[in-house]
């Protein structure tokens, strides 16, 4: 099913055929799931309206089992403890090194999500930043990518500068084993004290920092002040591989 294809008459908590008594917090854990994503960005990874996922939120209904599972599977959660919370929800605080977990059988690996959209200072990127949540990922989905759990982190996108590829409220996973440009790509860095995400380039000069949005010009750190620039690691997700 695509986002068009989403109906706009969900089903009436009445008419729902799980036992209620199971599913009265389920507005809760989905919550949770799409507390990483905007309400547009989560209603397009899961192919359904944002009035849809409104009244999911608020309590009024409550999806179909297709309509679950379609939500389980673009939250990477298991369908059993969204609708009923029948598996362990593992939140341990964590850093970078700390940060995934095994979920049930170990298929599962557990990655923060930082609330490091204005990170300053000189210490560590997250130094100072809360862990507001976990992302759920299958361990089979990041060994495809190449990616080590114990090496990822997410954060929020914040502003325009990135629209359309990255819009504000969208979230970003990285992988803080690529620090070095490997071409060109989408990187988390911190520059004058802030976080930004940027498409980096480099050419003969220095670094081109480069923003999606044209509203933005094109800023180049000359290669006698690269040291001022640090870069946290690669993006290489934002509801989809990038």
């Amino acid at each position: 099913m695509t986002y068009g294809d989403s109906d706009a008459n969900p089903t009436r908590v009445e008419e729902h055929p799980f036992p209620l008594e199971r599913i009265g917090c389920f507005k809760d854990r989905l919550s949770e799931v799409k507390s990483a994503h905007s309400l547009r960005g989560f209603s397009k990874l899961c192919g359904l309206s944002e009035a849809t996922l409104r009244s999911y939120l608020s309590g009024d209904t409550y999806p179909t089992l297709d309509r679950l599972f379609q939500i389980a599977q673009a939250a990477q959660v298991e369908p059993g403890w969204l609708a009923f919370g029948d598996e362990p929800q593992a939140h341990p605080a964590g850093s970078v090194g700390e940060a995934a977990v095994s979920y049930a059988n170990g298929d599962y690996a557990f990655v923060p999500l930082y609330d490091a959209q204005c990170s300053a200072g000189d210490g560590a990127w997250n130094e100072n930043c809360r862990v507001l949540t976990h992302l759920a990922f299958t361990r089979y989905s990041l060994r495809k990518q190449g990616l080590t759990p114990e090496h990822l982190s997410a954060i929020r996108v914040d502003g325009d500068s990135m629209e359309p590829v990255l819009e504000a409220g969208d979230t970003v996973l990285i992988d803080h084993t690529r620090t070095h440009i490997e071409g060109e790509g989408i990187y988390i860095i911190r520059l004058d004290d802030h976080l930004y995400a940027k498409r980096l380039q480099r050419s003969f000069d220095g670094v081109a920092v480069i923003s999606e949005n044209p509203s933005y010009e094109r800023i180049t750190v000359p290669r006698d002040r690269l040291q001022e620039l640090e870069i946290i690691g690669r993006a290489v997700w934002a509801a989809g591989w990038l």
